[in-house]
């Protein structure tokens, strides 16, 4: 079987982390083009837009989409509307329409549309799913709190309207959230905290619910020094379950579980070529329309300006 021809789009951080490494080391996929504003990928075809890029490169069958999530509906528009298949990184887009949009139009033109959640392929998500099928959930708390000085340095984008703020890694925490409980949740009530000089939060409070009443807290923060925290902590019918470290550490009842290697970015593509090959898609929206519900709902409370 051919290697899929595959381009990627915005060639940040995220990608030289993490995209690269990922593709290189899978056989079912050939790297042929890049296209970004400012950068390139070194040895290959580069072109500063999707445009000029499906126009120069037609071979293409494939393309990754990593750019900031504002700009990413056109991007995947024009690929879809051309015939490519798309990976979305997270989050999929800046609002709920356009990525129901974006999967209609996959679907008229049979091709494949991905919306990626790395976090989900953490080493500790699928145990800790399976134990909770097995003992039924009473309570969860989430502490996702970063230092956004470190993990997201001069990227104005973030601060902007639609590039999400600290929900920017709170969806992670709730990709896993939804990926991992039995049943689905609500939210009833937030407070948004907004730097006077930003147009995105800054942290965030959250409470949710399940039809059950399960109540689910959660706590987002960019201003963390120090150690970072990405913890969940379940309670359940057969005791406590805890995720730590983003998903790579698990602990039943206090005992830490053995687990296999981190590899959330080449599951991603590996699910991607599953999903090209198999001609189908998989779009999930239920972190993002957790993240819009509590633009909806959430209290606005203003804090002092934040300065990077």
């Amino acid at each position: 079987m051919s290697a899929i021809k595959l381009a990627i789009v915005g060639v940040g951080k995220i990608v030289h982390d993490q995209h690269l490494p990922a593709i290189a080391a899978n056989l079912d996929y050939q790297l042929v083009a890049s296209a970004s504003r400012h950068n390139t990928v070194e040895g290959l075809p580069g072109f500063a837009s999707i445009e000029a890029m499906l126009a120069a490169v037609p071979e293409i069958e494939a393309v990754s989409l990593c750019m900031p999530p504002q700009y990413r509906y056109q991007a995947a528009q024009l690929a879809l509307a051309a015939g490519k298949h798309v990976f979305l990184e997270k989050p999929p887009g800046a609002t709920l329409s356009e990525v129901a949009d974006l999967e209609a139009l996959a679907a008229a033109k049979g091709v494949t549309l991905f919306t990626s959640w790395h976090s989900r392929y953490a080493p500790a998500v699928q145990p800790a799913k399976a134990f909770l099928a097995a003992h039924a959930p009473t309570a969860m708390e989430v502490i996702w709190k970063e230092d956004v000085r470190q993990w997201h340095p001069n990227q104005e984008w973030i601060w902007q309207a639609g590039g999400l703020g600290v929900f920017d890694p709170g969806i992670n925490a709730l990709s896993i959230v939804t990926e991992i409980l039995p049943a689905a949740i609500f939210l009833n009530r937030a407070t948004l905290e907004f730097p006077d000089n930003r147009e995105a939060p800054i942290a965030a409070e959250l409470h949710f619910q399940n039809a059950a009443g399960m109540p689910v807290h959660a706590q987002f923060d960019w201003r963390q020094t120090g150690k970072q925290s990405w913890d969940i902590v379940v309670h359940s019918s057969g005791g406590e379950v805890k995720l730590s470290d983003g998903g790579a550490r698990l602990w039943l009842n206090g005992v830490e579980q053995p687990l296999a290697k981190e590899a959330e970015y080449p599951s991603l593509y590996q699910r991607f070529a599953e999903l090209v090959r198999s001609g189908r898609s998989e779009v999930d929206l239920a972190p993002l329309r957790h993240v819009a519900d509590a633009f909806m709902l959430g209290r606005r409370k203003v804090v002092d300006a934040f300065y990077d």
